[in-house]
């Protein structure tokens, strides 16, 4: 079995609808909301992130590497909610 990887800190996205946040925790985590409940406007950094999460989970990639592919994926897909609070200004 593939160990989780779990992420020095989560990254935080909206997904589905406004205000409904998620904590990504780890790079198995990242890997299964990126095949399975990201937004249909995939571009090729959802594509790299995946490529990446999938390859650290192979120990091929660093969980660094992983974390940031996932980061910008989100920009790109513009569900990343910023790492200093959410919206409402609470922070995550």
């Amino acid at each position: 079995m593939i160990d989780n990887k779990p992420f020095e800190k989560p990254v935080v996205v909206e997904l589905g609808h406004v205000g409904k946040y998620r904590h990504i925790s780890s790079t198995r985590e990242a890997a299964e909301c990126l095949m399975t409940v990201w937004p249909l406007n995939r571009g090729e950094r959802h594509r790299d992130a995946l490529d990446t999460c999938l390859k650290a989970l192979e120990g091929y990639r660093s969980i660094a590497e992983a974390r940031r592919a996932l980061i910008e994926a989100a920009r790109e897909s513009e569900v990343l909610v910023p790492e200093d609070g959410l919206p409402d200004g609470r922070l995550h």
